[in-house]
């Protein structure tokens, strides 16, 4: 029986320690600073805050390139030899990585690429579902493990509030305006992934201990997600508080298994500190 190798993208923020237990690999997307490439994992994520500090300018980030896939493609097919792979690539709506991973596809056989159409926690909640997919059938044909993946990938939801809009603004996600008037409010964006776009469709007013409550009540309210796993997002500088309170409220929802993930530098660049987030499977 042959092997089925899953693997997706550092923008998934996939806890290495998930990884590792399921044998995904993780192809890393890129964060230019300083005029220096990074390879997004390599870079400390506390070193993009303390840049924004210096220069008030957020970095850039790049997307996976299709001699940086074909190359990631080739290790895995020399790790694991004649394994399958599949790929769950971050929604090409908001990168070129997976018009990437197609371009290098081409001079691969046993190779299935499927667009998540969603990032961060929204991506890695469809990774896991397919690792637990493949863990619960060994033998499953590759075919019919893909389209369970995409059947799946319309009940991935994600919600976010990011915890600095200065951020937004740095980056050119929100109008000079817009943003003084949300600092001025304490407002919040919550940003959803619709149709694989990152979409703005509620602001929230306050502090992010309570806006975070609201996050939660609101998506709780709003989708069916089963209970099995939930996904806590957060970037660094949010506060502990928030974070035991939120699993509180949904251990309360009868969630059974909670699962908090890091953003990692890539994401982060667009986040800020402190920003709070949600996913899940909608049954």
């Amino acid at each position: 029986m042959r092997r089925i190798i899953l693997s997706t993208e550092s923008g998934a923020d996939l806890p290495e320690d998930l990884a590792e237990k399921h044998a995904v690999q993780v192809v890393p997307m890129h964060v230019i600073m300083d005029g220096k490439d990074y390879l997004d994992g390599s870079l400390p994520v506390q070193d993009i805050y303390d840049y924004y500090d210096r220069t008030k300018k957020i970095p850039s980030t790049t997307a996976t390139n299709a001699h940086e896939y074909h190359d990631f493609f080739t290790k895995i097919k020399v790790d694991y030899p004649d394994c399958i792979i599949i790929h769950i690539g971050y929604t090409s709506k908001a990168s070129a990585s997976f018009q990437s991973a197609v371009i290098a596809s081409e001079d691969f056989e046993d190779l299935f690429l499927i667009d998540a159409l969603n990032v961060t926690g929204g991506l890695a909640a469809i990774v896991m579902h397919a690792a637990t997919l493949l863990e619960n059938e060994p033998a499953i044909k590759p075919d019919r493990l893909v389209e369970k993946i995409e059947a799946i990938i319309p009940k991935s939801r994600l919600a976010f509030v990011p915890g600095s809009l200065e951020f937004l603004r740095a980056g050119g996600r929100v109008s000079n305006v817009a943003y003084l008037g949300g600092a001025l409010l304490k407002l919040k964006p919550r940003i959803e992934l619709i149709d694989g776009k990152l979409v703005s469709t509620k602001k929230y007013r306050g502090k992010m201990s309570g806006v975070a409550e609201k996050l939660l009540h609101d998506y709780l309210n709003q989708f069916d997600i089963d209970r099995e796993q939930l996904y806590f997002q957060y970037s660094i500088g949010l506060d502990e508080s928030i974070k035991l309170r939120v699993e509180e409220i949904a251990k309360e929802y009868g969630f059974k298994n909670i699962k908090w993930m890091q953003a990692g530098a890539m994401i982060s660049t667009h986040a800020g500190p402190g920003g709070f987030g949600i996913a899940g499977l909608e049954v």
